[in-house]
């Protein structure tokens, strides 16, 4: 099996207009999917990002967070391992994060 990250993107500005209610029913969702994977032996690890942060170039530090620079923000990532990329983006595409107008990234982890 290979390993993958989805890296989840979102509009940060939906997020934080967000209800208490409408948040934990997105996090239900997320939990869902998560539990999903977890019964197939897919789920490795994941977790939501904070939106403080840093952006760095060698020298410099270019952003210093929240990233209200951009519209679209990295929120979380999933880390899953599947047979090969056509099954990880099955996974990929159960994400909740399309009911947003989200996205995601799938990278496979490079081992060496």
């Amino acid at each position: 099996m290979k390993q993958f990250m989805i890296l989840i993107r979102e509009d940060a500005s939906i997020m934080a207009n967000m209800t208490e209610a409408e948040a934990q029913a997105e996090i239900n969702e997320y939990m869902a999917w998560v539990e999903e994977m977890a019964k197939t032996d897919n789920y490795i690890s994941g977790d939501p990002l904070e939106s403080e942060g840093r952006y760095l170039k060698k020298d410099t530090i270019h952003s210093d967070g929240p990233f209200i620079e951009s519209k679209e923000a990295v929120t979380g990532y999933v880390l899953i391992q599947a047979k090969d990329m056509d099954e990880a983006v099955k996974w990929a595409k159960k994400c909740p994060v399309y009911k947003n107008d989200g996205a995601v990234e799938l990278r496979p982890v490079m081992k060496h």
